[in-house]
């Protein structure tokens, strides 16, 4: 979807805080206004503005709706990544374990911070960027990810939980990822969580899709991701109370883990960085409908140095080296 009308010039970043974040997501609602929304993964800051008032430097693409024009790649580019060593992130990975073994927590998205360095600037990456979302914001960060959150079309809301990655040119690579024990216990768990999380809003809970496989381009490498499609009827009302309803199942829960509330307890304590607006979710609402994605494979800029935030599921069964090895399989420019 595109916006027509004239856009504003730059602007400071107005960032509400969760309630006013919510207050003004229902006003559009409410209005039926197109708008823009972007939370952080705690919530704490909230970007809420109507299409038609868009700051010049904010572009964004969901699926078949987009407010820039296409562009093929036209040069080489340099990309380098220097993820954090194994032995610092196996001890990570051996507190959440023993958190696990404490039954505080049965999957856990654990998640680290990135430097890299490219020849290509922010913008250049969002625009060759191949991914059905994407977001560039303001030259502060960029996300380009094959994770839808929800959409929302007539009454009925549908999200997406991705979990389980692996190479797609191993052999037998999609029989592997289904058959996978621990990939499936993971991704269980994710429906679960998410079929509650959706019983919070609405009724008449399904899951449409079950472990389905789909293919995605990983720079160089491609990788097989799964992922389940679950679907639940909401009230008449909805778009009245839209930022509440968003409110109520975030995070999202295939970034976070189960159960949710202790488990996002423990991630503050296990990782090193601030998630900021990585993991959070940015969407679109047109008026009629809402389109919305979870912001993984996300860089930001900070002091002129570039960092890209990635991870994964973990569960009691969660092999170190192959957890470390998604971590930086998940590192990539997808041209």
């Amino acid at each position: 979807m595109r916006s027509s009308q004239k856009r504003s010039l730059p602007s400071q970043t107005v960032w509400l805080n969760h309630a006013e974040g919510v207050k003004q997501i229902n006003h559009f609602g409410q209005k039926r206004t197109p708008f823009l929304f972007i939370t952080s993964y705690d919530g704490a800051k909230v970007f809420a503005k109507p299409l038609n008032n868009l700051d010049d430097d904010i572009f964004y693409k969901l699926e078949n709706w987009r407010n820039y024009p296409l562009k093929k790649r036209s040069k080489t580019f340099t990309f380098f990544k220097s993820p954090v060593d194994f032995n610092t992130y196996e001890k990570s990975l051996n507190k959440v374990l023993e958190e696990i073994r404490s039954g505080n927590t049965y999957l856990l998205n654990l998640t680290f911070k990135t430097p890299i360095e490219s020849s290509l600037t922010l913008k250049e990456i969002f625009t060759y960027a191949r991914a059905k979302f994407k977001l560039y914001f303001k030259d502060e960060f960029i996300c380009f990810s094959p994770e839808r959150f929800v959409e929302i079309k007539d009454n009925t809301i549908a999200t997406f939980p991705m979990k389980g990655t692996i190479d797609a040119n191993l052999p037998h690579a999609k029989e592997r990822i289904l058959n996978d024990k621990k990939e499936m216990a993971e991704h269980v768990m994710i429906v679960d969580l998410i079929r509650n999380d959706l019983g919070i809003i609405g009724k008449d809970i399904k899951v449409e899709k079950f472990r389905y496989v789909e293919k995605i381009q990983a720079g160089e490498k491609e990788l097989l991701q799964v992922s389940s499609k679950i679907t639940a009827q909401l009230p008449e009302e909805w778009k009245d109370t839209l930022g509440t309803l968003l409110s109520q199942i975030l995070p999202a829960g295939s970034i976070s883990g189960t159960p949710k509330k202790s488990t996002v307890n423990i991630i503050e304590n296990v990782e090193d960085f601030d998630r900021g607006f990585y993991t959070g979710v940015f969407g679109i609402f047109d008026g009629e409908s809402l389109r919305s994605s979870v912001m993984i494979r996300f860089i930001e800029k900070n002091n002129d140095a570039l960092f890209y935030k990635s991870g994964g599921g973990i569960t009691i069964d969660s092999n170190a080296k192959n957890e470390y090895e998604e971590l930086i399989d998940k590192i990539y420019l997808p041209f």
